[in-house]
């Protein structure tokens, strides 16, 4: 029996396989961050790929915490358009996760026409502009939204959430010392540095009840000089497996991480891919809550050793479902052929140029062959 299509259970979620779509930007929300009908036959062909759970992209909890246009929201109701999204994965038998987020100094002021904010007024890599520091009072608003975000997902049906506590983006911003040289309650040693996760998390988990699933997208190290390191990053991830939290998915990397970025380009060879793997399970073997991996996962027989090794509970694919969103659907029907995706990053351009995302290559091969898209 192959692992990788175990039905499991997250805090009463039912899961029909280990595979799980990872947190893409789709660029398929309207200027306010309602998501377009658009975006949910995006989603019911996701679900009906066959994955068993969809991560949405990265929803901003507040409107100067968007990054790049057609980002979705859940600062606002918008609940026609979310119970829209969540019954199109719904009717196709899908679960769906809205993940939550502020992307702090990496927020872009072309999108929000606002001077972004970080946990310190620095310059960073990441950053593309002196960021202001955040207050006390801006930071305890911002812990509240995360919570409120939360309560609106579990209102509008989606199945779990996912607080964004990676990629550079505010809570990792907190978390790694050198975007976070506060003096304060939130700022110097690791256990201050994680205080604005954790009260998110219990901001989040009192805003959905006990009988809800939380989970943390989180860094296993931000692959960078003066960074998140993978001893935080455990330290972390301790702690909110204390704190109860239903699942954490391992990620690596900012967008100053040179070569080891989150999304690693020219990805054609087995030994190149799983490059988040040794993060994460360091960090399976320091907690008990189930643990995903993310990162350059392309080849059936390396993502059932994951499983059947205990080096993960879950593998989550981004990429790989833009060009095939059937591929858990293929690899479960007995063809277990690698992934098509190459790589090349090629997808994210039509979301900022032509309003979503799509595989360009895929296209390219199919009007080659004069087949319809």
């Amino acid at each position: 029996m192959r692992k990788i299509f175990d039905e499991t259970r997250i805090n009463g979620m039912t899961l029909a396989n280990r595979l799980v779509r990872s947190a893409t930007w789709e660029g398929m929300c309207e200027e306010d961050g309602r998501p377009s009908p658009k975006l949910a036959v995006y989603y019911a062909n996701l679900a009906r790929g066959g994955a068993g759970l969809l991560v949405t992209g990265y929803t901003f909890i507040r409107p100067d915490g968007r990054q790049l246009p057609g980002q979705m929201g859940i600062h606002s109701g918008f609940a026609d358009q979310m119970r829209a999204l969540t019954r199109a994965v719904h009717g196709e038998g899908g679960k769906i996760c809205l993940q939550l987020v502020h992307c702090g100094g990496q927020s872009s002021a072309r999108v929000t026409g606002t001077r972004p904010v970080a946990p310190s007024a620095i310059e960073a890599k990441q950053f593309p502009e002196l960021p202001a520091e955040l207050p006390l009072a801006d930071i305890e608003a911002l812990v509240r939204l995360f919570g409120e975000g939360a309560a609106r997902a579990r209102e509008f049906g989606f199945d779990a959430v996912q607080l964004h506590a990676a990629h550079g983006y505010l809570i990792n911003q907190f978390l790694s010392p050198l975007t976070n040289r506060r003096e304060d309650a939130y700022g110097g040693s690791m256990e201050r540095r994680c205080r604005f996760l954790l009260e998110c998390y219990r901001s989040t988990r009192h805003a959905v009840g006990k009988d809800f699933p939380v989970l943390v997208k989180l860094n296993g190290a931000d692959n960078l000089e003066g960074g998140l390191q993978p001893d935080d990053a455990l330290f972390a991830a301790r702690a909110l497996d204390e704190e109860g939290v239903d699942a954490i998915e391992v990620s690596g990397g900012t967008p100053a991480s040179g070569e080891e970025t989150p999304v690693r380009q020219g990805i054609d060879r087995r030994e190149q891919e799983a490059y988040n793997l040794p993060l994460a399970a360091r960090i399976k073997n320091g907690v008990g809550c189930p643990v995903m991996v993310v990162g350059g996962f392309r080849t059936f027989e390396l993502v059932e050793g994951v499983i059947r090794r205990e080096e993960a509970d879950y593998v989550a694919l981004a990429r790989p479902l833009i060009r095939e969103p059937h591929l858990p659907r293929r690899w479960e029907e007995g063809n277990e052929a690698r992934a098509r995706c190459i790589s090349c990053n090629g997808c994210f351009k039509p979301g900022l140029k032509e309003g979503g995302i799509y595989c360009v290559v895929d296209k390219i091969e199919r009007e080659s062959r004069g087949v319809a898209i």
